[in-house]
């Protein structure tokens, strides 16, 4: 099959009704999946709160040891995720694998001790390690450069919303349903959450797009016009679905000797570092003098103001500043590296309150811009050593939470100087990885 379109006008109406029938099949499926998703991952902080500590007699290292497993099995198992991905369906490996992870997430109702909720955890993060760099794959596959970033910032506002509304539904689960048919509150929570992931996964199986040449919601017409107007952005070759493939170790080789991979990687690495005081929402509101339900319900302004700065810049990222997006990822850093740095001299609740809500905003907000900088920078690359390279910037990246995970010990509280010192100085790292990014990336284009 032709792949190209010699007459291919960017912008034209044809092109603008099929990105319009993308985004259709795409978007919400994904926002939803990836809702759910951050809910799964997250909701052990909300169940923690809601008496899960009490009734495992849970300490604070016990605590972070539970959100690392996850972490490491997370991280561990993302590049060979992704090796599968390139070369399946995702229509069939992304709903097949949100299966998974929620029918464990299910499962948590059922634990009894502290062993058995470790060994839950690590089943999750192995299930789910595929489903972001998977996404990011899928959509470095049919977006242009230009289009990457207000789609980046949808894709991570569904997290956003989910840590609003997960504060929400959580009060009102573990309030409401505390103690019916003899259960306690947290663990229908588990139980609520993890049906509901199932649920979609079996509807997304329906829904979700393929890669281009090989979907079967588009017309031929349609799948070259998908093709053509990516490689008149120099996203992908005329191989992309082709017969041909590299091979994962020759993929996993050119990602490796990439310069772009490094420097992503520890931006990124930075960005997660930050987000990983999400586990902690419930614990730091708890620290300001909230409690119980309460706490759960003061997480949701955090992650309000989030999803609007989020979208704001992930449209401004698109139509202003596409070609500096690491000057916009630093702008975003130094108000997270500020915002943080007077938590930790700042000492009224009020006055902390309102910068972790700043700081929230800020590195949400940057973490979208990092990813469709990511994705776009990649672009040219083979879909092998692609979706290799995204996978490891996002699975090394989101390692970093591991330390994360250790910054909040509950002899801290209210201040936790330790954490708030350490994000302030990762912070400040990050300004200048992005700032050499924009420069190195302004400097190889010229030479291009």
């Amino acid at each position: 099959m032709a792949l190209e379109i010699p007459d291919y006008t960017p912008g034209s109406d044809e092109e603008k009704k099929l990105v319009r029938k993308i985004d259709l099949f795409l978007l919400p499926t994904i926002f939803l999946m990836y809702f759910l998703s951050y809910m799964d991952r997250i909701n052990v902080g909300n169940a923690e709160v809601a008496g899960m500590a009490e009734d495992l007699h849970l300490s604070s290292h016990q605590y972070s040891i539970i959100l690392i497993v996850m972490i490491v099995f997370y991280v561990s198992m993302e590049v060979p995720t992704n090796m599968i991905l390139s070369r399946s369906r995702p229509s069939i490996f992304l709903p097949t694998i949100m299966i998974l992870w929620g029918t464990i997430t299910g499962l948590m109702s059922l634990v009894k001790s502290y062993q058995q909720l470790i060994a839950c955890r690590a089943l999750v993060g192995i299930a789910e390690a595929g489903f972001a760099p998977g996404v990011l794959l899928l959509f470095s596959s049919w977006y242009r450069r230009s289009e990457q970033s207000v789609r980046f910032g949808i894709y991570i506002s569904a997290p956003v919303l989910s840590g609003a509304f997960g504060g929400i539904l959580s009060g009102a689960i573990t309030s409401s349903l505390d103690g019916v048919h003899g259960i306690r509150g947290w663990r229908w929570l588990f139980i609520v959450e993890g049906a509901s992931t199932v649920g979609w996964a079996l509807i997304a199986s329906f829904i979700l797009l393929d890669f281009p040449t090989k979907t079967r919601y588009l017309s031929e017409r349609e799948k070259k016009l998908a093709m053509t107007r990516l490689q008149y952005d120099r996203i992908v070759n005329s191989n992309e679905d082709g017969d041909v493939k590299i091979g994962h170790l020759r993929a996993l080789r050119n990602s490796l000797s990439n310069w772009r991979t490094y420097l992503f990687t520890i931006g990124y690495s930075c960005l997660n570092g930050i987000s990983g005081m999400t586990y902690f929402y419930p614990t730091l509101t708890t620290s300001l003098g909230y409690t119980g339900t309460k706490a759960q319900y003061m997480t949701v302004p955090i992650y309000a103001v989030a999803f609007v700065c989020n979208l704001t810049c992930s449209y401004v990222g698109d139509r202003q500043l596409r070609k500096y997006r690491g000057y916009l990822v630093s702008s975003l850093m130094v108000v997270c590296a500020v915002c943080s740095l007077i938590v930790l001299t700042v000492y009224n609740p009020k006055v902390r309150y309102a910068f972790l809500v700043f700081n929230a905003s800020s590195v949400w907000s940057a973490t979208a811009a990092t990813l469709a900088y990511a994705s776009s920078s990649f672009g040219g690359m083979d879909r092998e050593t692609r979706g290799i390279s995204l996978a490891l910037v996002n699975g090394l990246g989101t390692g970093a939470t591991i330390y994360n995970s250790f910054l909040f010990p509950s002899k801290d509280s209210p201040r936790y100087i330790m954490g708030f010192s350490v994000i302030t100085a990762v912070g400040f790292l990050g300004i200048f990885v992005f700032l050499a990014l924009q420069i190195l990336l302004t400097r190889s284009a010229k030479l291009s």
